[in-house]
């Protein structure tokens, strides 16, 4: 595919960064967008981005819940966002753990940020231009995951940012929350 045909996306995790942060949710009635954050997804839209969710799962591995229940969420996720007339454009999830998954899901794997897999097959089958594209994330972990699929990071201190912050490299973006982090990304795009 020619450079011109690709699109931009802002690649977004989800737990801390999308919603507020729950250990290991995935239970509708637990699930609380982060203020702000529907607006903020839709307004990416319309301003020409794709906007697409990579997430560790490590729950579905570990057994605490199973990819049906991530789907219940994540339709949950798209009706609330429907009402202020948002939508995610892909879900992308790890449900692997090297070490405590159980079953077919304890592997090393590619996917698992900070390995870009999900970014890297989310690019192939959405003709996603990496170098021109973003990944907010609350963790080290998105970050390394951004730089190595050749996006742009940006760290926000939702989630466990405000202590992640701490360890990103010189010159990572650390904004507040996804809605500041949207602005910048609009600002420099």
């Amino acid at each position: 595919m020619r450079g011109e045909d690709l699109r931009r996306a802002v690649f977004l995790d989800r737990d801390g960064t999308i919603n507020e942060e729950r250990v290991y949710l995935h239970r509708v009635e637990e699930f609380a967008f982060i203020p702000g954050v529907p607006e903020v997804i839709r307004d990416l839209r319309r301003s020409g981005f794709l906007v697409i969710v990579v997430t560790n799962q490590s729950g579905i591995g570990r057994g605490y819940y199973d990819e049906a229940a991530l789907a219940r969420l994540h339709a949950h996720m798209d009706s609330e966002l429907a009402r202020v007339g948002a939508a995610i454009d892909a879900y992308y999830f790890c449900p692997h753990h090297p070490e405590h998954g159980v079953g077919d899901y304890r592997r090393e794997c590619d996917c698992r940020k900070p390995l870009p897999g999900m970014l890297l097959t989310a690019a192939r089958e959405w003709h996603v231009d990496l170098g021109a594209s973003y990944l907010v994330g609350d963790k080290l972990a998105d970050v390394e995951a951004a730089l190595a699929a050749g996006c742009r990071p940006v760290l926000v201190r939702t989630g466990y940012g405000v202590v992640e912050a701490l360890k990103v490299p010189p010159g990572v973006p650390v904004c507040d929350d996804l809605p500041e982090a949207a602005r910048m990304i609009v600002l420099t795009a």
